[in-house]
C-alpha cells in the first residue's frame, strides 16, 4: 500500500468528548482531501481512562496508540513514530479543522518550505476573565495546534524537545526549524479553537510545571536572549510578570491578575531553583 502524503497527529488526554468533535471533522468524506492521502494517529496520554474503546467503536479508520505520559512534547513525538506520511500535521484534540484544512496543506507541501503553519481562529469570547486560546491569524507563531513539518526534517532535528513538560515546546521547535528552512504561513489551512475558561484552582496548580518549562527554555536560549546566568534570568522574569499584572488590571481581568501575582510570589522562586539545579547538575542543558 502506498504511504499517505500526510499523517495527522493528535495528542489527547482525558478529553474524549472534544476529541470526538475533532475526529468527526477528519472522517472520510468530511475533508476535501481523499482519505487515501492522509492518516490520523491519536496518541493517548490518559491514565484514568483512554480513547481506545471510543476509537475502536466509532473511528475504525483512526490509529490509536498509547502515549508515554511524559508531557505533550513527548506525546507528540510518540505519535510521529507511528506515522507513515511524508508530512506530519499536528493539531490538538479540542481543535475543529475546516473542510479544506488538509487539501490546502497538501498543496502547500509542493513549495520550498519544509515547515508550515496554519491559521488558528478563536471560537468564543476572548475578553472574559480567565479565558485562554491560542490564536494565530497572521503567522509567525507556529503554535502546535496547527503546524506541518516534513517528516524527514522532523526526524533530522530530533522532533519536539521532551524536556519541555508543560509549555514552550512549539516555540523551541520553531527556533530550530527556522535555522534550516523558511516556515511558510498558510492562512487557508484553518482550524477553529474553542476559547476555554479555566478556574483559579487550575491556573494556580499548573504554575510549578510552567516554572520548570520556563527555566529550561530560558537556560537553553540564554545566550540568544542576552541573559547569561540564573540571577539575570530570574530578575528579568519578575519584570515581565509585573507588566502582566498591570495589563490584566487595566483590562478588568482581576482573576488573571491574581494568578500572575501568585506566579510572582511562588513561580519566580521555583524558576530560580530550577535554574540553579540546571547550573549545578547540568540536567536539562
Amino acid at each position: 500500500m502506498k504511504p499517505p502524503l500526510i499523517s495527522v497527529i493528535i495528542p489527547t488526554y482525558h478529553r474524549n468528548d472534544l476529541l470526538a468533535e475533532c475526529l468527526d471533522r477528519l472522517a472520510p468524506g468530511r475533508q476535501s482531501l481523499p482519505i487515501e492521502q492522509y492518516e490520523v494517529i491519536v496518541t493517548d496520554d490518559g491514565y484514568k481512562t483512554t480513547a481506545q474503546k471510543m476509537i475502536c467503536e466509532r473511528y475504525s479508520w483512526v490509529k490509536w496508540v498509547a502515549g508515554p505520559r511524559k508531557g505533550p512534547a513527548a506525546n507528540r513525538n510518540n505519535g510521529s513514530r507511528f506515522a507513515r506520511g511524508e508530512w506530519l500535521v499536528f493539531t490538538d484534540d479540542d481543535c475543529l479543522p475546516h473542510r479544506k484544512w488538509l487539501s490546502v496543506y497538501a498543496q502547500a507541501t509542493k513549495g520550498d518550505s519544509l515547515a508550515l503553519e496554519g491559521a488558528i481562529h478563536p471560537l468564543g469570547e476572548l475578553h472574559q476573565d480567565m479565558s485562554e486560546c491560542p490564536v494565530n491569524l497572521t503567522g509567525g507563531l507556529f503554535w502546535s495546534a496547527n503546524i506541518a513539518v516534513k517528516r524527514s526534517q522532523f526526524v533530522q532535528i530530533g522532533g519536539f524537545d521532551s524536556n519541555y513538560i508543560s509549555l514552550g515546546e512549539d516555540v523551541d521547535l520553531k527556533e530550530r526549524l527556522s535555522a534550516l528552512t523558511k516556515i511558510a504561513f498558510v492562512p487557508d489551512a484553518r482550524v477553529d479553537h474553542p476559547v476555554r475558561v479555566v478556574s483559579l484552582k487550575q491556573a494556580i496548580a499548573r504554575i510549578p510545571k510552567q516554572a520548570a518549562s520556563n527555566a529550561y527554555h530560558m537556560n537553553k536560549y540564554k545566550r540568544a536572549s542576552g541573559h547569561e546566568n540564573a540571577f539575570d534570568i530570574t530578575f528579568f522574569h519578575p519584570k515581565f510578570t509585573v507588566s502582566q499584572i498591570i495589563r490584566h488590571l487595566f483590562a478588568g481581568k482581576f482573576k488573571h491578575a491574581f494568578v500572575e501575582l501568585i506566579t510572582l510570589l511562588t513561580g519566580v522562586p521555583l524558576l530560580f531553583g530550577h535554574l540553579l539545579r540546571i547550573k549545578l547538575t547540568g540536567v536539562g542543558v
